[in-house]
């Protein structure tokens, strides 16, 4: 499956018919308790992560929290 992901092309074999969010996290190895989706263009709820599927040609883009600094 042919993806954009966060403006980057990627060609994502593992990736069949039906796949959802979940699966996609698990193919590019992400955790998901700190990230954040946009898929075209609309921001997913993470409730709506494991019935939301993905196409080919979806775009995404995929922010990381990181937490850390000083107070």
């Amino acid at each position: 499956m042919q993806l954009v992901i966060n403006g980057q092309p990627r060609d994502l074999p593992a990736l069949a018919a039906g796949a959802t969010l979940q699966d996609l996290f698990a193919a590019l190895d992400i955790k998901q308790d700190r990230v954040a989706v946009e898929h075209n263009g609309s921001i997913v709820s993470r409730s709506a992560w494991p019935t939301t599927t993905v196409a080919d040609g979806d775009r995404f883009e995929i922010v990381h929290f990181v937490g850390g600094g000083t107070l």
